[in-house]
């Protein structure tokens, strides 16, 4: 990949667009660091230590913006889950499914539709941000009574939902002008922004080795742990399944067309970090909620919540497990029809070796299907409960789970293949030569 960076920077065309997409980026982390007015987010970042929460998680996700109420504390968080609903919706409405079928301009309205609901979406979060700001455990907001109180939540509103939508705005400027996936790209700088923290955490942890020894060997292993999974997840962006296909002879005139061998590929890694995300999020909801209650009034139930659904709790590692297997096989049911694959290898007069068109071959591929997402969904869950578990045995705060490290691999070898395909374009040199 470094190889691929340097052969690019070389090329002038490139270079400006590496150069405009670091400015792009260096923006955004510009406006992670403006303070939204009427705030005071000072205490805020205590109830963010904790990571089994949303919160913790959309922290995550603005490297830290979103701990300090700045600009850009809801980050893409908007677009992300509006892309989610959209995407969903168009398997369940069947003019949104048509509007997919039409092509470019099917996409751009799609495109548009999905900008309109992230702007409703960035309002509503922003509403409950401000809600959460200015609760009894927080009290962040400066006026809480009068005239001042509704002009300082309007403008508190508005200044978060702004950011958010400029932030989308910026990532579809690096998708123009700039090198990679906007979006993608924003949010691996944020979780690169939260690496000196992961760092001065592992130097912490390093120097209680002088008291308690067992941290010189635990140091290493989680290093050496978490080398080994990027190593893993990069093995798994590029498995995938072949199903051969055998192309039928047809003769036109003098010529002949196809009669050749080919395959047809099956990722095993199909859904990327959607299962995850989703996983996340579902079981978010609870310990937020049980979070906005008074911990004076908190019963028994809360506490039953509190305790399930922590991270260091081995039912929420199991819950964690299931879910992400679940997700996994419904995102790749609504993502992928094997009747329509089958049909399409039909119409190029194609078929599977061993295998009768129609009903057996859409058959077959779903018997593939299945059993690859299978292995990739034990995959995703094993590198997102590893973490956990890890920190529950060596009793270690990480503050880096499977989900960053899978996003950060993921867009870095998006972005590297996105250079290659660059590169190759301004050094093809045609048929002529």
């Amino acid at each position: 990949m470094f190889q691929t960076l340097r052969n690019a920077w070389k090329i002038e065309d490139l270079r400006k667009k590496m150069l405009y997409t670091l400015l792009i980026l260096l923006i955004v982390r510009i406006g992670c660091a403006i303070p939204v007015p009427f705030l005071d987010a000072s205490r805020l970042g205590e109830m963010l230590e904790s990571s089994n929460n949303m919160l913790g998680y959309l922290n995550l996700l603005t490297g830290g913006a979103f701990a300090q109420a700045t600009l850009f504390a809801l980050g893409v968080s908007p677009y992300i889950t509006s892309s989610i609903v959209i995407q969903l919706l168009t398997v369940a409405i069947p003019s949104l499914e048509r509007l997919a079928k039409e092509g470019p301009e099917g996409q751009k309205k799609i495109k548009r539709i999905t900008r309109y609901t992230t702007i409703g979406l960035a309002i509503l979060q922003a509403y409950a941000y401000y809600t959460l700001l200015r609760s009894s455990q927080i009290r962040a907001i400066k006026y809480t009574s009068g005239a001042a109180a509704w002009i300082t939540g309007i403008a508190i509103v508005l200044a978060f939902s702004a950011g958010a939508m400029l932030v989308v705005w910026l990532g579809e400027r690096i998708d123009e002008k700039g090198i990679g996936n906007g979006i993608s790209l924003i949010l691996f700088a944020g979780i690169v922004a939260r690496m000196p923290v992961v760092v001065s955490r592992m130097i912490t942890y390093w120097k209680l080795g002088e008291f308690y020894k067992v941290y010189y060997f635990l140091v290493p292993l989680v290093i050496l742990l978490f080398l080994a999974m990027i190593a893993f997840i990069v093995l798994m962006n590029a498995a995938e399944r072949r199903i051969p296909v055998q192309y039928a002879k047809k003769i036109v005139g003098r010529k002949q067309y196809g009669g050749q061998s080919s395959y047809l590929p099956i990722k095993v890694n199909m859904s990327g970090v959607l299962p995850i995300i989703f996983a996340s999020t579902f079981l978010a909801i609870p310990s937020t909620i049980a979070g906005f209650t008074d911990p004076q009034a908190q019963g028994g139930f809360t506490r039953f919540i509190n305790a399930v659904f922590s991270p260091n709790s081995v039912w929420y590692a199991i819950i964690y497990f299931i879910l992400i297997i679940l997700f996994n096989y419904f995102y790749i049911a609504i993502q992928y029809n094997p009747i329509e694959m089958a049909n399409n290898v039909r119409k190029n007069n194609g078929a599977i070796p061993g295998i009768r068109p129609g009903k057996p071959t859409s058959d077959f591929i779903s018997k593939v299907i299945s059993k690859t997402t299978l292995v990739g969904a034990l995959m995703l869950a094993v590198i997102a409960i590893l973490p956990i578990i890890l920190g529950a045995v060596a009793n270690m705060n990480i503050s880096m789970g499977g989900t960053s490290i899978i996003i950060l691999v993921g867009v870095a070898l998006d972005t590297a293949r996105s250079l290659e395909s660059q590169m190759m374009m301004r050094h093809y040199k045609g048929f002529l030569e």
